[in-house]
Order: C-alpha cells, then structure tokens, then sequence
C-alpha cells in the first residue's frame, strides 16, 4: 500500500498481517505493547521484591505495597478462604427487610462502599474549579452504554450476565431459588435505570453534566429515599449545592427508588455486590466471573495469577508504583529533555494562535493567556498515600484489606468537599501508558511510562519523537481549545471568554470536525462525529502544532507523518471494536491517522497526493481549527 493511498496501511500492514492479540488480551497495538512491556518490568520487579531477591525502594509504605501483592498471589489461601471474607457483607445486603430499612441503612451502605442505585463523586466545581463540589448521577447500567441495549446482541449478552450472577451467588454459599430471584430482579432493574440515563455520546458534551441545584430543591425531588438522612449519614452535612449530572434521572428517580420496586433494587445490589468483588476471591469465584466480560470483549483466555496479582495491586497503589516506575525507569535526563520538548511545542502554539486569522485580537489574547497558564506534569507524582491494611490475625483478606482501602479513599474523597482543590495532583500515575488534559486543573500530564520508543526515545531523529510523543503532547495542549476545553477559561472554570462572532465561527469548525468522522463506515458499525468530536480535535490540533515545530528545526515531516502512523497501530478483537465505537471518545486508530493527515497540507506536498490518489480528499472537506 502507498501512503497516497493509505498512509496507516502503508506503514503499519505488515506488523497488522503479523500482530497476535494476546489470548488474554483483548487487542495488541503500539500502547498495548508499551503497556505490557512496563507491566512486565513492574511485575518482574515485584516478584523480586516479594521473595527477597532484590532490595525494598526508598518509598514510603513500599513494603506494604509488596505485602498485599504477596496477599494478591497467595492463590492457594484465597482458595482456602472461598467466600468467607465476602459472608458478612453478603448477609447485610440480603437481611435488608424492606424499603424502609433500605432507607434506614443506605448511608451506612454508603460508607461501607455497598452499591447504591446512585452515584456520588467530589470533583471541582465546574464553575469555581478552585473549590471541591458534590456531584450527583445514575449509579450505572449493566450493559457499557445506554445505547448498547439497542444493540441484537443485547439480550444474549444481558443473559450471559444473569447467568453468571446466579453462578456466582450459588458459589457464594446463596440457595439457586433464591440467587436466581436475585439476579432476575437485578436485569428489570437495570431495565428501568437505563430508561432514564444519558448514553456516552451525550455525555461527552461537558456542559450537559452540570446542572447545580439548592441541597434544599434537590431534596425536594425525592419522595421516597431520605436523602436528607442520607446526605448527613454519607457526607456528614447537608452542602449548600449539588451539582446534577444527569437530570433525567433525577426527574425520574421516584420512578426508581420506591418501596414496589424494593425487591428489584435489593437483588440489583446483591448482584452488583458479588460481580464486583468476584475478583479478590478464590481462583473458582475468578472463573465464574469471567463470561460477561469475555463475551462483551472477544477475550479468550484470563490472565495468569501473577498477571492479576500485579494489576489489582497496581489498581489500589497507582501512585507508589507510578513513582517507583518513574525513579527507576525514566530519570532526570530524560525528564529535562522531554520537559525541553514540551516547552518548545507550548512555544509554537501560542505563535500559532498569534497569527490565527479567524480569532479577534481579544478571544487571541485570551487564549495565549489560558496556554501560558497551563502546568506541565512530566513524569511522575511525588505524592505519596498511606496504606491501610487489615492483618490476618483480625481477618485480613485480600478482600478485607480492598475494601479498608476503598472505604479510606472514599473518606478522603468526601472529606475534600468544600475544600481547595490542590492542582499539584496527578490525573493519572507515572506507570501508565498515556497522557492527559484536565480542564478543572488546566494542565496537562505526561506519565514516564509513555516516553519510550515509538513515542520518545533519545536514540530517535527529531522527527520521529515529534511524530510521536510531540503530536501526543500537541494533542492534550488543544483539548484545552476543543469543544469542550474551549468552555474553561485559565483557571479551569467554566467561563465564556469568547467574543459572540468568535464563538460562532469556533462553532462552525467544530460542527465540521463532527460532519468530518460521523457515519464513516468502521468494523461494521459507523463512527459517531459527536461522542469523538473532542478528541478529534484534538489530534487534529496536535498534528498541526508537530508539523509546525519540525518545520521550524527543518526535520523530515515524511518521518513524522510515518512515526505518527506507528504510534496509533491497533488491531482488536471485532467485540472489542464494537465495544470502542460505542463508547470510547477516540475515534477508530486507522481513522486518527488517515483522515487526520488528510486535513494537514503539508501532507500532499510531502507525498505529492493527487486527486487520483487513496488519501485525496477535497479540500472544501477538510478541517483545520488550530
């Protein structure tokens, strides 16, 4: 294949003809294999650890990281144990009586980090990022999105998952009769709940999840759940606001919590209950949970012990093995030179937007303004959490010390209510894969994990790190101006700092992003311009900003344009295809490369494209916003 005709095939059908997805797997691709590589040096590491063969770091709590890995890979005990760690909470959700004793008791459930038909999260005030809120939504559906259960598929998957439900009770020492009511019930409710929550594609519009309402008026919308009582039980007081993310739920939810639908909600949290904590228990329980997600991904096989044992324990102490990851495997040197690189690429855009001619000086000036106030995260946080473990001798489990842990790390959560948010805090940890804009925070957050090759690597040409780690970070400087980032102003709260005629044009262009991917025809289902449109934009804006830095240093952009078509390699169960287009935000990795380059002028001039040419497309159709 020509890059003329297909610039992602071209460079990348060899290694798809080639490429193997894991049996425990659901995908292989450039960050899939990155990810392997850093789980498989981590795990390595641990083991090391664990068995005495290579010195604890100098990190604070390090040891009773390796402690409850060891605890995570004892197979044989968590066999001995089978459901006794699970038995006292299984028996407080199924001795809940009535709707009046659930009402009673939903607080406490709360604390104790039970599911609850709703959802409670302390984020940044959209408005007033420098102050923590209390957001309130659906508690979820069983399917990944709204839109999922129009899917024919659905019910052969919803009864894999009902199925499974009464499997698990029934391991769980539940009598089948009884398991069966529960997990029956469990699907009609999820049925109704997923009458009145919004899909992914509506929700990636940020604004849509904020609607803020007196505490008083939104107590008043419930007639049969004290919320009251649970707001002081759960949170300690009554806020002054809470911030809605879901409204249609809220004006329904009487429709829900009620005291004829008890028996639905009761088997609903039961079944939640055993689905949820199925993986901390015995080698049997792990078994039994796997169909669902099996059957929803196209993974064959599960992953080995010790492969679980590292991912729960990475899972509950992201930031100690981040900061490990980061001491160990990046380093200062590399730290200088990739923070040198991300300085540069801040440098080209605000000379971009400086001789952007579609914005008004005023919107120009503010924009600038927004990009010299954004922080830079690179490598890893210093942070460091506490730990809290359960000892055996008071009956430490696996799953006993999960739960201590979840349930400080709510507490923590709730106790930020109010509070200033700390922009020193990470969006995600040093050992992973990725990278990250956060609008409340206005920074961005560049993890050691992915600074190595095709991404970043000493050893690559300029070219080829602004291909792939530059775009990368060009990327997450333009969710700041997509279509959502554009809505918070430098200090990461929603605020119009946009002129009228500048917002309209921005409109414009963004509703051709939409019209640019939306219904193109992909792993039999069609991309939707909406769900993916800011990240669209993104990768759009970071493309553009690479391609200016390389030909300010006069690099190679055919090397760029190639090391950018490597870094988005991806091949995927056709379940896991499916699974993306429904719900993932990005578009499809062919069409991030192929249809973005498409938009760049630089890459017809590079490639000498004509209009016969595979990559061709006319250039009223193309999109360029920055």
């Amino acid at each position: 294949m020509r890059p003329q005709d297909n610039l992602y095939l071209a460079v990348n059908s060899k290694w798809l003809k080639q490429a193997k997805i894991p049996a425990d797997g659901v995908s292989t691709g450039t960050l899939d294999e990155l990810s392997t590589k850093v789980n498989t040096e981590l795990s390595q590491d641990m083991a090391a650890f664990a068995n005495g063969k290579k010195p604890l770091p100098n990190i604070p709590n390090f040891a009773k990281v390796v402690d409850f890995y060891k605890q995570a890979l004892d197979m044989d005990q968590r066999n001995r144990d089978g459901a006794h760690p699970i038995k006292k909470d299984l028996a407080e959700l199924e001795n809940i009586k009535d709707f009046a004793d659930f009402n009673t008791n939903a607080a406490k459930l709360f604390n104790e980090m039970m599911p609850l038909p709703i959802g409670w999260e302390v984020e940044p005030d959209l408005k007033n990022a420098r102050k923590n809120a209390l957001y309130f939504g659906s508690a979820g559906t069983i399917l990944s999105d709204a839109t999922s259960y129009q899917d024919p598929n659905s019910k052969k998957l919803l009864d894999i998952y009902q199925k499974q439900s009464i499997n698990l009770l029934k391991l769980a020492g539940v009598p089948e009769d009884e398991a069966t009511t529960y997990a029956e019930n469990a699907i009609k409710f999820d049925s109704k709940i997923v009458q009145n929550t919004k899909s992914a594609e509506d929700s990636a519009e940020v604004t849509s999840n904020y609607h803020p309402m007196s505490v008083k008026d939104f107590e008043a919308k419930f007639d049969n759940f004290d919320m009251a009582g649970f707001l002081k039980g759960a949170i300690g007081k009554e806020p002054d606001q809470i911030i809605v993310t879901d409204p249609d739920f809220l004006n329904n939810v009487n429709g829900l919590l009620n005291k004829d639908n008890f028996a639905e909600i009761k088997g609903w949290m039961i079944v939640e209950f055993i689905n949820s904590v199925a993986g901390d228990l015995s080698q049997q329980f792990i078994d039994a949970s796997a169909p669902f997600a099996q059957a929803e991904t196209g993974q064959k096989e599960l992953p080995s012990t010790a492969k679980q044992a590292f991912a729960i324990t990475d899972s509950e102490f992201d930031d100690l093995i981040g900061e490990y990851y980061g001491q160990t495997y990046f380093g200062p040197a590399a730290k200088k030179d990739v923070t040198k690189m991300v300085e540069e690429i801040l440098k080209t855009y605000e000379q971009r937007l400086q001789k952007n001619k579609w914005l008004s000086k005023s919107t120009r000036q503010k924009a600038i303004a927004k990009l010299k106030a954004m922080k830079v995260k690179v490598g890893y946080p210093d942070d460091v959490t506490d730990f809290y473990d359960v000892p055996a001798s008071q009956g430490g489990s696996l799953y006993a010390n999960q739960k201590a842990m979840d349930i400080k790390t709510t507490k923590e959560m709730v106790s930020e209510l109010d509070e200033p948010v700390d922009r020193d805090d990470w969006s995600i940890t040093g050992d992973e894969v990725n990278a990250f804009y956060n609008d409340e925070r206005n920074d961005i957050n560049i993890p050691a994990a992915i600074l190595q090759a095709p991404f970043y690597s000493k050893k690559q040409s300029e070219a080829a790190n602004l291909g792939g780690i530059g775009t990368v970070v060009g990327h997450e400087i333009s969710h700041a101006f997509d279509n959502n980032g554009a809505k918070f102003d430098k200090y990461g709260s929603l605020h119009n700092w946009w002129t009228k005629k500048d917002h309209v044009a921005f409109n414009k262009r963004v509703n051709a992003e939409i019209k640019l991917f939306d219904g193109i025809k992909y792993g039999g289902k069609k991309v939707s311009g909406k769900l993916t449109v800011s990240e669209n934009i993104a990768d759009q804006g970071g493309l553009s900003v690479a391609i200016a830095a390389a030909k300010k240093d006069h690099v190679s952009l055919r090397e760029l344009f190639k090391n950018y078509a490597r870094i988005w390699r991806l091949k995927a169960s056709p379940e896991w295809t499916q699974y993306l287009l429904a719900n993932d935000v990005h578009s499809p990795d062919a069409l991030r490369v192929n249809v973005q380059v498409q938009c760049q002028p630089d890459f017809y001039k590079v490639f000498k494209v004509k209009k016969t040419d595979g990559m061709w497309l006319s250039p009223k159709k193309r999109v360029l916003i920055w």
